[in-house]
Formats: structure tokens, sequence, C-alpha cells
């Protein structure tokens, strides 16, 4: 049940004890088959790294960037299969709606109630993470995929330029201004676990000011227990959205979007969670003629989510806006800065049992930061900057970094890296309170200290040859004052408190390529494998042992061909595999998903889709936190009027 990451820590404590006490992307169309060479690859720009935009192959950063083309060419239609595409993230779906994704580590324990609350997630700028757990509520996120221009995931720390909880990792999600999706467009498609429609309209209200309207519905079916039964875990959710754009001027541009949401989650019980929501964004750019930018962003979001069988409900609504300014100083610096405030109202609806105390606050946070890339030679740059953030719960925070560049030819970029960042306290860290009469009494920890990290890394960036290209990351993570649980004394009943007790170090290797074998053949590979090394300070007792921390996968890799059969016809295939999740130990599992398209017409595409189709189904994470995925077939049409 999808509240079940905010309450019901008793029963899953129980459990857990009894397991392990013992210790740039062109607007495709499908009209358009290419793909990209290698070169234009290399030259997407992008822009989660500096806040300014540059091309990949400077970016001094662990990016990976799925492109729009990659995404249509998979077949998938949500947003964390898409993301399944980068080589630097883990997923794993664990019920028909929800799934974990993570970066470097920590995907979290439900039996130990700790979710993966390290990855900080945006859809053009608006940050969807929930302040409640500094997780993300994946079943409230969803893009068309028709709309995307690419996907930036940073794999590492991005707090200095994105602030508390941009800790492991960063995801930019971009979508195409309305000017790229003009006309009609029907996708249609349907198979054994997904039906879905979506219809969408672009126009022109004169020469600088366009528009884009958009509906969408889908019926996902129920995915099966570890011996092939169904859980009752099936959902539904209709979203419509808009978007405006407006050239006000040669130097001024602005947006106006926004998305509203309302969806049916079936639960194991008898039992349907209703989740709803949406958002309100504008955004204002303007350049000068000497290359100085300004940026003024504000938006407002809501979601909430209630269960019908007990009668547990919550609502967020966030309010933010930010500035962001960059300029040039002479011909060597370049420096953005900017700050923003963020105010996060919340309510919860506890039953008799769990509760928060108090249910609902108002959560202030403000930033400040700035950032001078200077170039020491024409080939050599140094990156440093540093926010102050004003927290809630823990106060002003610095979270500084520093990274050094050499552009050794055109083609070969070599980075070094050291950033801090926090993990912010929540509501649940603080407030929640679990009592279940003689059996377990939870609380919230109103002391509990922000979770920090020390990253250290070191990257390269090569195109040996006009065919190929990769990126290599080595990274060590130090961490401290990671949540861990303590017992408080009482001789009647298990009283428990959040603590900071854990901390530790991680450390691995990513490394992901393309190779081009023809101009209408295109291998794209990724390998990561990372060392977790975890402990506990002095006098915490380490009561769930470090895998409350996370079940995370020690490799992972992947293989993707991309083949252009003739001018119309277009085959895919994704082969990927990860290795076996230690405590509880989940098998390792190979799986392969596939894609046809035919373009009929240069307005019509037919394609079949499969999907895990090397078993009738595996596990993805442990059974005791969700079902496994199945295998599936999906045939769409995409039709543009």
């Amino acid at each position: 049940m999808r509240t079940d990451r905010l309450i019901g820590f008793a029963g899953a404590l129980t459990a857990y004890l009894t397991l392990t006490a013992p210790g740039v992307a062109s607007a495709q169309s499908v009209e358009d088959l290419r793909q990209l060479s290698i070169d234009q690859l290399s030259d997407i720009d992008v822009s989660s790294v500096t806040k300014s935009t540059e091309s990949l192959r400077n970016a001094p950063a662990a990016i990976y960037v799925i492109t729009h083309d990659d995404i249509i060419r998979s077949g998938a239609t949500s947003l964390p299969d898409i993301l399944r595409l980068a080589p630097n993230l883990f997923v794993a779906q664990t019920s028909a709606s929800t799934f974990v994704v993570t970066a470097r580590g920590f995907s979290g324990s439900a039996g130990a109630q700790n979710f993966s609350n390290k990855l900080l997630v945006m859809i053009d700028g608006r940050s969807v993470y929930t302040p409640l757990y500094s997780g993300v509520y994946w079943d409230d996120q969803d893009v068309l995929p028709e709309d995307i221009e690419r996907i930036e995931v940073i794999s590492g720390p991005g707090a200095t330029l994105w602030g508390a909880n941009a800790v492991n990792g960063v995801i930019n999600i971009i979508t195409r201004k309305s000017g790229q999706t003009q006309g009609g467009f029907v996708d249609v498609g349907g198979g054994n676990l997904e039906q879905m429609v979506a219809v969408q309209y672009g126009g022109r209200l004169n020469d600088d000011m366009t528009y884009r309207v958009y509906a969408k519905t889908f019926q996902d079916d129920d995915t099966v227990t570890a011996t092939g039964a169904k859980l009752r875990d099936n959902w539904s959710k209709p979203q419509g959205g808009f978007r405006f754009d407006w050239a006000a001027t040669p130097a001024d541009d602005l947006t106006l979007q926004g998305d509203v949401f309302h969806g049916d989650v079936a639960d194991s019980s008898p039992s349907t969670d209703t989740i709803g929501g949406g958002n309100l964004m504008g955004r204002w750019n303007h350049s000068w003629q000497d290359g100085a930018t300004l940026q003024v962003q504000a938006y407002f979001d809501r979601v909430s989510q209630s269960t019908s069988d007990n009668g547990g409900s919550f609502w967020v609504d966030t309010y933010d806006l930010d500035v962001q300014h960059s300029f040039n100083v002479g011909d060597r610096n370049q420096v953005v800065w900017g700050g923003g405030i963020r105010s996060a109202q919340y309510n919860i609806q506890g039953t008799a049992n769990l509760f928060f105390d108090p249910p609902g606050r108002t959560l202030l946070l403000a930033d400040l930061f700035a950032q001078d890339s200077l170039s020491i030679t024409n080939s050599v740059k140094l990156i440093a900057g540093l926010k102050l953030e004003d927290d809630p719960y823990s106060g002003v925070e610095p979270l500084p970094s520093v990274r050094l560049s050499w552009k050794v030819s055109d083609d070969t970029l070599l980075w070094a890296a050291a950033s801090r960042a926090i993990r912010s306290p929540t509501p649940f860290d603080t407030d929640v309170v679990e009592d279940i009469p003689n059996v377990v009494h939870l609380t919230g920890n109103p002391n509990f200290e922000t979770e920090k990290l020390i990253a250290y890394e070191l990257g390269a960036r090569l195109q040996p040859t006009s065919r190929l290209s990769f990126s290599v990351s080595l990274y060590d993570n130090v961490y401290d004052d990671l949540r861990s649980i303590v017992i408080l004394p009482d001789p009647h009943i298990l009283r428990l408190e959040w603590s900071n007790g854990m901390r530790g170090d991680t450390y691995g290797v990513e490394v992901w390529g393309d190779y081009r074998l023809a101009s209408w053949w295109r291998l794209t590979a990724g390998y990561t494998a990372e060392h977790e090394d975890l402990t506990f300070k002095p006098g915490d007792p380490g009561l769930l042992g470090a895998a409350a921390a996370g079940d995370d996968a020690p490799q992972q890799a992947s293989l993707r061909s991309s083949m252009n059969l003739g001018s119309r016809v277009t085959f895919d295939a994704d082969l990927r595999y990860v290795a076996t999740l230690p405590n509880p130990a989940v098998p390792a599992y190979t799986e392969l998903n596939t894609r046809i398209g035919w373009n009929l017409t240069d307005r019509v595409q037919l394609s079949i889709s499969g999907f895990n189709l090397l078993h009738p189904y595996h596990l993805e994470f442990p059974s005791n936190e969700g079902g496994a995925v199945p295998r599936s077939v999906f045939a769409e049409v995409r039709w543009r009027l």
C-alpha cells in the first residue's frame, strides 16, 4: 500500500527482525528515423552539471543523457521504465505502480521503514521529491514520452546547485517546447498488462505564441507473487495538462505549464488507494547581448492520497520561487548565482495506532548559492561553488563543491571533484508515532540530524574514434549520521526511536559507452560495480544491521542495440543484468526488452514491444516488499494528425 512508505512500522519491523536479527535531441517524430551520430551525441547540450548550457563532451560529471529518440525507440511508457535506459541508475519495480530508483546505492528497506531518499528528481526544474520522507512517489509522476526532449541523469552529489537531497544523484527531466509539438497527436496501445490512450494538440496563437494541451489515461494490470499468483495491485490514472510558450521579445521567453491527475491503486487488502494532485509552473528567461542570463521560476504543486480501509490520508502543498543569474567576468570567469524559497504545507490524517505529532506543519526552506567557473588555461577549468541552505529542522548548512576539468584534446576530458551533500530531516524522521499496545512504541526523534556525505570523484570522457565514445567514473562516498534505530529503556514494551548511529563509505566504478557499428546500427553498453562498508557508531545497537540502508546490487550491466532496417523499420533490443541483492537475498536476473517499429506512412507508426521476455516473471526487490514483474507485450499506434 502506498502509505506504507509513511506508516505501518510495527508489522514490518517484526518480520524484518525475524529475518535479520542475527547480526541534443532533435524534435523527433514518426517522419524521422535517424540515429544521432557519435559526434552529435557528444555535442548534446546539458544544463544540470553547472546550471549553464554546455556540451556533454565538456561536462565534468558522471552524466548520462537519455535522448528523445532513445525514449521512443525503447517502447517504455512510464518514467521509471524510461530511466532503466540510464546505466548509472538502479531501477526495481515492486508493484504495478511502485518503483525503487537510486544512484550509487541506498535503495532502502521497507522492513526497516527506510526508503530510497537520496536522489533529487526534477521535471523542468520542478522538484518532485516529497518533503514527507525525502523520496519520490513515482506513481504521481508522468510525462508523455512524446513530450520529453531529454533526461539528464547525474550520478553523484549535486547539492551545491540543487540543494539538500541531491545526495547520490540528480535526475532532470526536460520537456519539449510547445512549438516542437505542433498539430494533433494520438497514441493508442494495449497488451496483456497495460492499456493506454493519449491525445494531444499543439497550436499557434501568433508568430511568437504556441501552446499544447494533452490528456492521457491508462490501466495497468496486477503484478504477481514469487510463485506466479496474481497480486491485487492494478491501477489506473487519468491525467491532463498544458504548456504555453511565448517569445515576448528576442531577449525574453515566458513559459506557463501545468498538469492535473487522479488515480486509483488497488491494495492487496480489499481496499483502494486514491491518489491525486496537480501543479502549475511559470518561468521567465531573459538574456543580454553580452551573454548574461536571468531566470525566474515559480511553481505550485499539490499531491494527496487516501486509503479506503483505515481512513488514513495526507496532502502536501508546495510553493516555490527560484531566481538564477549568470554572467561573465572578463574572458575567464563564468559566474552563476541565485537563491530561492520554498514553503511546503502538509497534513497527515493518521489512525489510532499510527499518527504524526503534530499532524501538520509548514516547512520553510531558503537557500543562496554561487558558483564560479574559472578557465585557468584554455584547457583547464576550475569550478568552485557554495550553497547555504536554511533548513526548517537543522538550520543553515553549507554545501560546497570543487571540480577540476582538463580538456586534454577535443576528444578527451579528465575531471575530478569533491563535494558535500546532506539529506535533511523530514516529518517521518522527527514526528512519526506508532503505538500498538503491549507490542511496540516507535517515535520520531525531534533532534534527528542531517545525514551527511563527503564525495570524491574521478572521471574521464573519451571519443577515440568517430564511431566510439565512452565515459568512466570512480567514486568514494563517505557518509555520517545515517539513520538507525535505538531501543529506549522500558520493561513492558519494545520502545524505539530513530537515531543517527550509522556511518561508513561506499566506492565503485561506472562505465558506459556508444559504438556505431554502421550508419544504421548503434550499440550502447553500461556497467556499474559498488562496494558498501557501513558500520554503527559506538553505543548504537545496530538493531537492524547495515542492510537497513539498502538492498543494493553490487553489479549491474546493460547492452542496447538500435537498428534502422531500411528507411521505415527500426528494431531495438535492450539486455540488462542485475546481480544478486545481498540482504534479503534476491536472485540475480537477466532480462530482455525488444521493440520493432514500422513507419506505415509519414504520419502513422506501428510498433510492438516485448518486456522481460526471458522469464514468465522475476523478482527485482525482496518479495516481502512487493510483487514479481511478469513478461508482457504491448502493441502501439502513434498517429500524427
